[in-house]
């Protein structure tokens, strides 16, 4: 069994508690003693790390994931990623995230059918490096709305960047063909999005005989319903129908907050602000000029946004950081800007913004007894990260500040040695 002894840290253990100096001591993939003292620890045959005062916290976890996301502009330019260049790209992002912190992920989508499956087997098989993750469907839509990219002078109705259902049966058929395929979770753009311009996002597009369906089969299945719900009738819909993951949640009012306020111990609301405030302040070099977002109704969200998601924390609802990176405007490997928004915009500490990605991280990815805090017992998924996050959570998402990334007590990326710090610092 191989161990790890850090020591010479200050342990930011995710809970919320105050950093304290100490070492800790990690045995296989699991967290073995942690030590409150700064004096040194029996080591044993351990690989010793001295830290050299860096901070050593939880892994994150991403909890909106498109690992398939390519970084176009648009849904077609996604669609079109021929099948085994899509594969490729997927493995390679989901190395991206591991090794910038993001030792848990819960996948809030793919491109097509079975690629977050069959990229989760890959890592949980060992054949490629990536976080821990939870395997989506596709996005399941309706004919017109989000997700529906069907042209009408082509004969190939299934040809779409979501699976279109019309109907409950229909959309029963669709949810148990994800089901055999393997998905963790089923995603229902229940509203549309500004977007697209024929489905803007307070819009609302499925029929509750369909939602419930759907759930009827993930319930049976023991997993778990997600959805694109922007509006505030399509967050009451997913919450009437025991969906427990809802991305985006911009327009809500005083009786959907309430209604959110009583389901805050089963849901977690991932609202991916990130992207709104990319297509309005920097998305001009693809044609969406600030004028153009404010005309497809961005403004008006992000201020409604900032609104519903700061009355949800102050409620006590579980928000947490991710959502639509993947895109040109918001490209993977930026997705610890959250957090800031999340001090900068919504009212949070910076201590509750990484609460959000940590202690929330193991509920959400349903191992809350085994990840998301630096303790004893627990998984060993640790970042060993150059300076303190709490006063700067920028550094979050700079890949030379994440001096180590640790998954199941395996280094993702290996911590440099004292002498290399040093080095590097001169430099």
């Amino acid at each position: 069994m191989t161990s790890t002894l850090f020591t010479n840290v200050r342990i930011l253990d995710g809970s919320g508690a105050a950093p304290y100096a100490g070492s800790v001591l990690v045995e296989g993939k699991r967290i073995k003693h942690i030590s409150k003292s700064a004096a040194p620890m029996s080591a044993g045959d351990a690989m010793q790390v001295d830290a050299a005062g860096a901070t050593l916290m939880p892994g994150m976890c991403e909890a909106h994931t498109h690992f398939s996301w390519n970084n176009a502009a648009n849904l077609a330019g996604i669609q079109t990623m021929p099948l085994e260049e899509h594969v490729l790209w997927s493995a390679k992002v989901a190395k991206i995230y591991l090794e910038a912190g993001w030792t848990s992920c819960v996948g809030a989508a793919c491109a097509k059918p079975r690629l977050d499956v069959v990229i989760r087997n890959a890592i949980n098989s060992g054949q490629i490096p990536g976080p821990r993750y939870l395997a989506a469907s596709q996005e399941i839509t309706v004919p017109g709305a989000l997700g529906d990219e069907t042209l009408p002078h082509l004969p190939f109705p299934e040809f779409s960047f979501g699976a279109n259902v019309n109907g409950a049966e229909d959309m029963r058929k669709c949810v148990r063909q994800f089901l055999k395929y393997g998905v963790d979770s089923i995603k229902l753009n229940l509203s549309g999005d500004n977007f697209t311009p024929d489905s803007p996002a307070e819009t609302h597009w499925m029929t509750d005989a369909e939602v419930a369906a759907a759930m009827e089969e993930v319930r049976m299945r023991g997993k778990r319903g997600a959805a694109h719900a922007r509006s505030g009738p399509s967050v009451q819909q997913a919450l009437r129908h025991g969906i427990d993951i809802i991305y985006h949640a911009s327009f809500c009012d005083e009786k959907t907050l309430d209604m959110l306020e009583a389901a805050k111990d089963r849901v977690f609301v991932v609202p991916g602000i990130g992207i709104v405030h990319a297509l309005l302040n920097e998305a001009s070099e693809w044609g969406v000029t600030r004028a153009k977002a404010e005309s497809m109704g961005y403004g008006i969200e992000w201020e409604a946004a900032l609104k519903s998601l700061s009355a949800m924390h102050k409620r006590g609802v579980r928000v947490m950081p991710g959502g639509d990176y993947g895109f040109a405007f918001t490209p993977h490997g930026q997705n610890a800007r959250d957090l800031e928004f999340f001090v900068r915009y919504l009212g949070f500490t910076p201590m509750e913004a990484i609460r959000s990605c940590t202690l929330y991280g193991g509920q959400i990815m349903m191992k809350p007894n085994e990840l998301g805090l630096v303790k004893e017992g627990y998984l060993a998924d640790l970042l060993l990260v150059d300076g303190d996050p709490l006063t700067n959570l920028a550094i979050l998402r700079e890949p030379s500040r994440m001096l180590a990334v640790m998954k199941d007590g395996v280094f993702a990326k290996h911590p440099p040695t004292t002498r290399q710090r040093a080095w590097e610092r001169a430099a």
